[in-house]
Parts: structure tokens; C-alpha cells; sequence
């Protein structure tokens, strides 16, 4: 199965978790190479006064580290590929701070994080990897100090709220019971809210496939409860908010207001994880994509570019406006 839906899930969702705990940079180019960091992390010099409780991923990012999420068990090559990003990484630090004559040591350069779904006895024999002793927790393993790196095998750590957000990047059981979890979390909580919208645009990336693989339609069964029950959640927004609205012109006409809200808000949602800032064109094709099903739109808003949307749809706008 191709590495990119899960990819822009994994990046995403990391970023919505650390973006309050520091700065976060996905996707930097290593040049000369065909590489890219997925995630570097540099938490802010100042703990934010409520951090969100992230359990063991926040002791992960404590210090400047490097994130790479893998949707199966990377490949020796992998490996060996994120370990050059990390090296690379170094390098470029130690550089800048000799120009400024203001040497690093070891403790000041990010550590890698390599988090897999799975990790074989026989690939932590071959990594020389062994627990890692400054964590209380099974799973989490440390290559010779020397690297720099540690992995994080997901389906061995142990089901308990602290590794909740680490173990939403697993896979099958691991992942479907994170999700079950994030699914009984308060429903005003905002951790709750946005993971759940992440998990539901990741389902729409997958399922907008023309021809699916088996491993494709599992993960679709997988996270459907939480793409459903974030739809149902979007849409009941809209209601209260259009019978709030509608109340001196009728509980009726207040729901189907709120309906049409609700999809509306879904839209924003979608067009906002693709575009940012949404502009005066963008917002003008809202009303032209409410007259679509959710089932139309939602592949639409996540996978047509800005492009696409405005010449099939602005179009509609400008006539009616002629």
C-alpha cells in the first residue's frame, strides 16, 4: 500500500499534537539527496503554562528530535536512509554554530525517532538495538548511543492513556483500539475533535482510490467509526447552530438551516486542511460544492487542487453573478 495517504495523516496529526509544545517542520529537503525529514521538532525554550497531556510522545519531544512515521516495518535501507537525514541534520547544526563560534555538544543535537508499526526480534538483533532504560515503558528502544536513534515499536506498548497518541499510528488492532479511545474521550475536548477529523480526512484520501488493495479496504472498515462519528459531530454543530439562528422562524426551518450548516462547516474543514486560509475564490464555491452529496464533495475538497475546484465550480458562481 502506497506510503502517501498515511503519510499526510502521520504529518498532519503529528503537527496538530506538538504545533502547542514547539515548532514543528515537515518536510525538509536534504540537498543532494532525493530525502526529505518527514518531521523535525524544536520544542519552545519556555513550557507552554497548559501543555497538552500527550503522555509518552511528550517525553519524546523534550528535546529536539526528528519524527519519522512509518505506516509498515521499515527496510534496512529505510532505516539506514532516516539515519543519513539525522547525521545530515547534525552536520548542518554543527556548521552553523562554528560560524558563530558557538560550539554544540552531544546533548544539544536532535535524537531520531523511527516509529514503526512492528519491529521483528531479528530487525532489533541486526539494529544492535535494546531497551531504552530512560523510558518506563516496553516498546521503546535505543541504537547504540552514538546514533542518536531510538525506535518506537507501536504494537509492543503497553494499552494505558499515555501511549494513546503514539499507539493512533499503529495498525490494525493496535490502531483500532486508539481510535475506540480517542472515540470515548469527552466529546468537548479539542484533542478529541481535531484527531478525529484527521482520521476522517484520511479515510476520504483512502477510499477516493479508484482501485483499492486489499490492506487498503481493512484500514477503510478500520477507520470508519471515527470518520462517521466526526461527520455525525460536524453535522449536529450545524444544527444547534441553525436552530439557534432559526428560532424566530421556526424549529423546521432552523434544522434544515442547520443541516445545510453543518456541511458547510465540513467543507471549510476539508478546504482549510488543504489550502490554509481560505481565499474570497475559495469561499465563493462553498454554496456550489453544498449542492453535492457529502460522498461527492468530501473527495473533492481533499483531493482536487485549487485549480480544479474553481474551474468546475467558479464558473457557476460568475454566471449568476453576471
Amino acid at each position: 500500500m502506497t506510503r502517501q495517504p498515511h503519510d499526510q495523516f502521520a504529518k498532519q496529526y503529528l503537527k496538530e499534537l506538538l504545533e502547542p509544545l514547539g515548532t514543528v517542520n515537515i518536510g525538509q529537503e536534504i540537498p543532494g539527496e532525493t530525502l526529505q525529514v518527514d518531521l523535525i521538532f524544536d520544542p519552545y525554550p519556555e513550557p507552554p503554562t497548559n501543555p497538552p497531556a500527550l503522555g509518552l510522545l511528550s517525553q519524546l519531544v523534550s528535546t529536539p528530535c526528528l519524527l519519522e512515521p512509518y505506516r509498515n516495518c521499515p527496510t534496512n535501507p529505510e532505516i539506514r536512509n532516516c539515519i543519513l537525514k539525522l547525521f545530515y541534520v547534525h552536520a548542518e547544526l554543527q556548521r552553523q554554530a562554528k560560524r558563530g563560534d558557538n560550539p554544540l555538544n552531544e546533548q544539544q543535537l536532535p535524537r531520531l525517532w523511527i516509529l514503526t508499526p512492528t519491529a521483528s526480534e531479528r530487525l532489533l538483533e541486526e539494529l544492535g538495538a535494546g531497551q531504552d532504560s530512560e523510558y518506563e515503558y516496553t516498546g521503546v528502544y535505543r541504537l547504540a548511543q552514538i546514533n542518536q536513534t531510538g525506535i518506537i515499536a507501536i504494537n509492543q506498548l503497553p494499552e494505558i492513556p499515555e501511549t494513546l497518541w503514539l499507539r493512533m499510528l499503529g495498525k490494525g488492532r493496535t490502531q483500532k483500539r486508539a481510535i475506540e479511545q480517542v472515540l470515548e474521550l469527552p466529546r468537548e475536548d479539542p484533542q478529541r475533535r481535531n484527531i478525529l477529523q484527521l482520521v476522517g480526512m484520511w479515510r476520504i484520501n483512502v477510499a477516493s482510490k479508484i482501485e483499492l488493495e486489499p490492506e487498503e479496504r481493512e484500514l477503510i472498515m478500520e477507520l470508519s467509526s471515527a470518520y462517521l462519528q466526526w461527520r455525525e459531530d460536524t453535522l449536529q454543530q450545524g444544527i444547534q447552530q441553525g436552530l439557534e439562528q432559526g428560532v424566530q422562524q421556526g424549529i423546521q426551518q432552523g434544522l434544515e438551516q442547520g443541516v445545510q450548516q453543518g456541511q458547510r462547516l465540513l467543507i471549510e474543514a476539508l478546504l482549510r486542511t488543504r489550502f490554509g486560509e481560505l481565499d474570497e475564490a475559495l469561499l465563493g464555491i462553498i454554496d456550489s460544492l453544498l449542492e453535492l452529496s457529502p460522498d461527492e464533495f468530501m473527495p473533492l475538497c481533499l483531493n482536487a487542487s485549487g485549480e480544479e475546484l474553481l474551474e468546475r465550480f467558479g464558473n457557476v458562481t460568475d454566471t449568476e453573478n453576471a
